[in-house]
């Protein structure tokens, strides 16, 4: 036996998901202020073109699983579960306008109300992480008279269904996200899913929430890079179709989750100069790549986020362990842990620095030049005795993944505060250490 299930808002999101909902056998209300879309999906026909989705609706409809209404009260009083699929388009400025959440949120509220069995309030537009539960849950309190987690549960569960697959997508998604407050919420759903391939990911509803804008935004990315590369290869005369095919058979490296983690600024001999170089080469040949040009300020603004986070404390004495831009190497070239040591120092502060990898003896070559160019004094305040460099510090900066757990175990105490700049994994970070706080997470 399936589900009762409403559905507010039949545009793509929400007739896809009537229309899928219906077909694994549970029965689904299509709610809307359309009387246009409810009347076609009342009598069968889908209001969206959309593959597949003409012959759902059809033999959903026939089947009594599905129909719609443009009365919200009896949707939520004959469902046990509402989903929320209405839009979120920008306001002039940018913004998100959240008003058609905040109507769907009233009248929602509402009717639970005058219910007397629990409801499952799901949202499934795409809203900033914290809008269900400072936006959407307020009203839902206010309208209703109740308190959610004890007389209704709310979710929030993002879609990720792109236009002219959508049921396709729907059907066999990447994976399936719900997020609640309490997992215990989540059973209603679960029982939803439950024949729905793909890894199920049970979180918070924030996290839910960004998962949507950080997938959103990563194919933003990926379209103007390959866009922009295309249009260099073109201009410079080689064939994007082939470098493409080549490029993107990699799934070590560039179709994976390498480069992925939230961390410190890229460095070394390698990203900056390529960086520096195509885009050179493109100002040459009068073509605009706002994207690759924005990587190196972007890497900029990250330094600038970590000398602030230090300057934030107050303190003045300073460990930076790790020189190198990461660990197992002593390349410095264009290191950013080399060039947020300068900030500090220039800042008057006292740094001192430890690298197991690094030593001013064993630099030769350009790795030698670029230090001495950079911060010629470097080796007054770089140091291969870690007990020393920690002793006095108040604040230690993991710069690399060159000090182990078991070392810092050791030498740091309670009232150092720690900054991590390589998102090290729960694991390994360090233990006996008071504040710790991650640059970007």
């Amino acid at each position: 036996m399936g589900l009762s299930v409403s559905i507010f808002g039949l545009g793509y999101v929400g007739s896809v998901s009537a229309a899928c909902f219906a077909s694994m056998g549970h029965k689904v209300t299509g709610v809307d202020v359309s009387r246009a879309k409810v009347e076609m999906m009342d009598s069968g026909r889908t209001p969206i073109i959309e593959a597949r989705m003409s012959e759902m609706v059809g033999e959903a409809r026939r089947a009594g699983l599905l129909h719609a209404t443009t009365d919200a009260t009896a949707a939520v009083l004959n469902s046990e579960v509402s989903f929320v699929c209405v839009g979120t388009p920008s306001l002039k400025n940018g913004k998100l306008d959240l008003s058609h959440i905040e109507h769907v949120a009233r009248e929602i509220g509402a009717a639970i109300r005058q219910k007397k069995s629990p409801h499952v309030f799901v949202l499934r537009s795409t809203v900033l992480a914290g809008t269900t539960e400072t936006v959407v849950l307020p009203i839902l309190e206010k309208e209703s008279g109740k308190k959610c987690g004890q007389d209704f549960t709310a979710c929030y569960n993002p879609e990720f269904m792109r236009e002219g697959s959508a049921v396709a997508d729907f059907l066999n998604p990447p994976y399936t996200i719900l997020g609640a407050r309490d997992t215990q919420h989540l059973a209603p759903l679960r029982e939803l899913y439950k024949n729905t391939p793909g890894t199920l990911y049970e979180t918070t509803i924030p996290v839910a929430e960004m998962v949507k804008y950080f997938s959103n935004c990563y194919h933003a990315l990926k379209v103007g890079f390959a866009n922009e590369m295309g249009t260099m290869c073109k201009h410079l005369g080689v064939d994007a179709h082939a470098v493409t095919k080549i490029f993107t058979s990699d799934t070590k490296l560039n179709i994976s989750s390498a480069y992925l983690s939230p961390g410190f600024a890229f460095g070394g001999s390698c990203l900056p100069k390529d960086l520096r170089a195509i885009t050179y080469k493109a100002k040459e040949l009068d073509l605009k790549l706002p994207l690759l040009e924005s990587l190196m300020p972007s890497n900029a603004e990250h330094v600038d986020r970590a000398v602030e986070m230090v300057m934030s404390t107050g303190k003045k004495k300073i460990a930076q362990l790790g020189l190198s831009f990461k660990a197992g190497t002593d390349d410095l070239r264009e290191s950013p842990q080399v060039q947020l040591i300068k900030r500090l120092m220039g800042e008057g502060l006292e740094v001192k620095v430890w690298d197991e990898d690094v030593s001013m003896g064993r630099l030769a070559g350009a790795n030698r030049q670029y230090i001495e160019e950079v911060i010629p004094h470097i080796g007054s305040v770089l140091s291969a005795d870690l007990e020393g460099v920690l002793r006095t510090a108040e604040v230690v900066i993991l710069g690399n993944k060159s000090a182990s757990k078991d070392q810092l175990a050791k030498y740091l105490r309670p009232e150092q505060i720690v900054i991590d700049l390589i998102h090290l994994d729960k694991t390994r970070r360090p233990e006996g250490a008071g504040t710790y706080e991650g640059i970007c997470w």
